[in-house]
Order: C-alpha cells, then structure tokens, then sequence
C-alpha cells in the first residue's frame, strides 16, 4: 500500500500542500521529503538550533572573560541586530525559493553555479563542525554540572571519555532523525517549549538568589584579558580588540536559523513559514538569551572571582548562591535542551547534504540523495552528517576552537546568498515570494556584509588563530576542486528549461516513495 503522508491534513492544508508541491516541481524538484510540519515546527528547529541555553551557557566565558558585563549588556544587543538583518535578508530570498538545503540553491540561482557551490560546502562544514560544537559543549557542560553531583570527580575523565561520549550523544540523535520527521518534529517543539520554561526558570532562580543587583555591570568595561578572565583570551590592552572578540558569545549562540529553510520540503506553507521562522527565532532567542545571561551576570557574588573562573563562571555562579536541589533540577532541564539543539542540527546538516547530493555535488551523490521510502527521511545524509561531526570532534577537541570555526563558516554560507542577491536585486532577481522587504533589501544586506567581515575578524584570533589554516585548507580545497573537477562536471540546480525538463524524473521519484 502507498505510504500517503497527506493524511489528516485539513482541507486548507492539503490545498497548501499542493500550491506547495506546485512550486516545488516549477523548480525540478520531487516531493519525496514529507511534508507535515507547521509554521511552529518549522520555528522549532531553528529555535532549537539557536537553544540559548547550548551556546548562551557554554560560551559565556568568551564574553565575561574579555570585557566584563558589558560583553553582555551592550555586546549581545550589537550583534542580535547582525543576526536579525541575516534573518531578514534570508528570509526574503528563502521565501521566493523554498526549497531543501536553501542557501545552496540561492547562491545558484542569484550568483552562479559556482557561487552556489561555494555556499553549499562552507554551509555543509559549517553545520557538520556546529554538531560537533554543540555535542561537545553538552558533553563539558554534563562534566561541570552533572558529573560533580554523582560523586565523580572530572578530573578522572580522559579524551577518550569525551570521544565516547560525544560519539554515543551524536548516534543516538542521528537514530531519532533516521526514523521519520514527525518525530522530530515532535522532539523539537517539545524542545521549544522546554527552553522557554527552564531560561524562565532560571533567570528567576539566579535574580532571587542573587546577593545584590547592581545593574550597572552590564555596561561597566574591564579588562579581564590573560588570567584575570581565566585565560579565555590573551592578555592585551585594547579593551576595543577585547569587546570585538566577545561578539563570538552571541554570534555562535544566535546561529543555525537556517534549519528553518533547510526543512522547506517538509514545512506546509513554506513561503511564508522560512521568514517567519527564522525571524522569530532569531528575535526570541536574542531576547531571552539578553535577560539570562544579564542575570548570569547580576547574580555573580563577585565578577572578579566570576570572571577568573573563565568558562567555567556560570557553574561558579550557580555553586555560589543555588540551593542543590534547584540547581540540579535546572542542569537536568539545561541538558536535555542542550542534547535536543544536537537532534534539530542533525536534521539541518542531513537536509542540506541531501538537497546537494540530489544535483550531484557531492560524492557519492547518489547514496547521499536517496531517500527511505517508509520513514521519508535522507537516511544516508544524516548518517554521514553524523559520522563526519564525529571524527570531526576527534581532530579538533577543543570547544572553543570548533565554535569558532563553525560560526565563521555558517555565517560565510550566510552572506554569500545574501551578497549575490544584492547584485541581482532589481536586475536579474524579480520574482519574490510572500515576504518582500522591498526596498530594505539591500540594506540589510550591506549591513550582513558588515557583520560577516567582523566575524572572519575575531574568528581568527588568538587564541583561535589556527583557524586561519582551516580556512585556507578549505579554500585551496574549494580551489582545486572547483577548477580542477567541479566547474566542468557540476551543472548546479535545475533552472528554466532544465526544471521542465525534469518532470518526468520528478514523477518517477515521487513514485518511488508513494507520494500522491
């Protein structure tokens, strides 16, 4: 009997779901993909993605550790609005072209083939190495939380503990995604509701439990460069270098909101659901993320002694002034989100791998494009995502160092698409989806430039100057590939009368996983 994944939708929906399918196939694209999740859902992931509570908690010794409170209380509102003019300009192309693995067929279609290559491998390594980050950030924050109140001394860990452990935390999410997306789906909405209810929690907890509050710390600038911030930065004296390179707090944490284009085949409405999704995760993580970590910040005992503790300060904060039981009820309540913004980032990382495979830009392309025709997912994609963040992790354990690179890559495979629209504006880009800046388009795009040069900038320095040899082993990389292999072979996404043509191979797919 034919899998039929149209039933129980609503009439309006199943209308939506063809208008869907419609613009879909004026692509040259099959809807193998199921398409059941909602304009929440498709927020879901990208909230989840963000999860304030991942990377607002596990870097916040980048920010305290460089200039004090004001990383928080002014650095965390500058770059939220570089991450809101992102969304927005996303949003507007992600709307005319909805489309799996999003940013690739952007970059296609608004700058070239070649551009649109270049977007798909910065956005694939970007989110494989954003995987590694985020499990082994869940893993370090379980060693400074958890492990402590089971009577285990951390110390007793050792690198092949953490490659286990990191190993165990990524299978198990690529197995929940392997076995359809209403699962996951189901598991990241649970996860947008639990990281609203445990941030409250939280931000009540340090706020009442706080010896003092002196507001005033979140816009005083010290120096706590060297060991004065626990050595999270070099000792230097330009307090203007130091507030630079705690923008990495909140540029890695307000990161990820691509999912919400990357699930574009399996979101009902996708035109209008990509903007919004990835505008309001963007807009709800930066404003929860700002009131958390400005009461991480206020609860401190003292920001000296806070700082000093480098990333360590948020469990110094929670050691000094939490009753146990509290505290251990909210790690067990950070954790789990923590685990959960891995499982949403599988299913973005696999969905850009498939949507790239499918035009054969990758190899192995044709496993990698393949798609289960009972659980309607890309189970080779999200397999090999998770394989590849895995010995990703066991060449390059350090977290700070995986965040950085990640961030830098996410945000390049960001402006790419972004900068190309910008020259195509008005030009060879006419046709728009439901969300239409209009006339704003442009600036928010000059104004993602911007902040993509400012990231490169202090995504490269020390102590995280080896990622200057990442970025240059990926751009020869690129290089060789590209002129070497790629520009002859690789025919990029189906466009014009390429599309059409595809009809009856979309017919042949869709067929093969009982779409109707």
């Amino acid at each position: 009997m034919a899998h039929e994944h149209n039933d129980g939708l609503s009439g309006a929906d199943a209308a939506t779901v063809a208008e869907d399918k419609k613009i879909l196939h004026s692509m040259g694209y099959a809807q193998e993909l199921a398409r059941s999740m909602h304009t929440f859902q498709n927020f879901a992931v990208s909230f989840s993605i963000i999860c304030i509570l991942s990377g607002g908690i596990n870097s916040f010794g980048q920010g305290i550790g460089g200039v004090g409170g004001a990383a928080i209380g002014i650095g965390w509102p500058i770059w939220s609005i570089f991450a809101l003019v992102f969304a927005l300009a996303m949003g507007q192309i992600g709307s005319a072209y909805p489309t799996a693995g999003g940013l690739y067929h952007w970059g296609s279609i608004l700058g070239g083939r070649f551009v649109g290559w270049l977007t798909a491998w910065f956005n694939l390594v970007g989110l494989v190495t954003v995987l590694a980050a985020i499990n082994v950030g869940t893993y370090l924050y379980i060693v400074g939380s958890l492990v402590p109140a089971m009577g285990i001394d951390p110390a007793t860990l050792t690198p092949t503990t953490q490659a286990l452990a990191v190993g165990g935390i990524t299978i198990t999410q690529a197995l929940f995604n392997h076995f359809g997306i209403k699962l996951t789906s189901k598991l990241t909405d649970f996860s947008g509701y639990l990281i609203f209810a445990v941030t409250i929690a939280l931000i009540g907890g340090l706020l009442y439990y706080a010896p003092h509050l002196d507001v005033s710390r979140l816009y005083t600038f010290k120096n706590y460069s060297g060991d004065a911030g626990g050595a999270v930065w070099p000792s230097t004296s330009s307090m203007t270098y130091l507030f630079l390179l705690g923008m990495l707090l909140p540029a890695y944490t307000i990161t990820g909101f691509d999912a919400s284009a990357h699930t574009a085949e399996e979101t009902v409405g996708a035109s209008r659901a990509i903007p919004r999704g990835m505008i309001h995760a963007v807009v709800w993580s930066a404003l929860f993320g700002y009131v958390l970590l400005s009461a991480i910040v206020l609860a401190m005992p003292d920001v000296d002694k806070g700082a000093a503790q480098g990333f360590n300060a948020f469990f110094w904060t929670m050691d000094q002034i939490m009753p146990h039981s509290l505290k251990i009820a909210l790690y067990v309540g950070i954790a789990l989100s923590q685990y959960l913004c891995g499982l949403a980032t599988v299913t973005s990382a696999s969905r850009m791998m498939f949507a790239f495979a499918r035009d054969g830009g990758l190899p192995m392309s044709g496993m990698l494009k393949t798609v289960h025709p009972k659980h309607r997912t890309p189970v080779a994609a999200i397999w090999t995502a998770a394989i590849l963040s895995i010995a990703f992790t066991l060449s390059a354990g350090v977290y700070s160092t995986i965040a950085a690179v990640c961030t830098m890559f996410l945000y390049l495979s960001y402006v790419l698409p972004i900068g190309a629209g910008l020259f195509a504006y008005g030009r060879t880009w006419t046709d728009f989806g439901p969300f239409h800046l209009k006339g704003f388009y442009p600036v928010v795009a000059v104004l993602s430039i911007i902040g993509a040069i400012i990231l490169v900038y202090v995504g490269v320095q020390p102590p995280n100057d080896y990622n200057v040899k990442v970025i240059a082993v990926v751009l020869v990389a690129a290089a060789v590939m590209w002129f070497g292999l790629e520009r002859k072979r690789f025919a990029g996404p189906p466009i014009g009368e390429m599309a059409k043509k595809r009809l009856a191979e979309i017919a042949a797919a869709e067929a093969a996983v009982g779409e109707t």
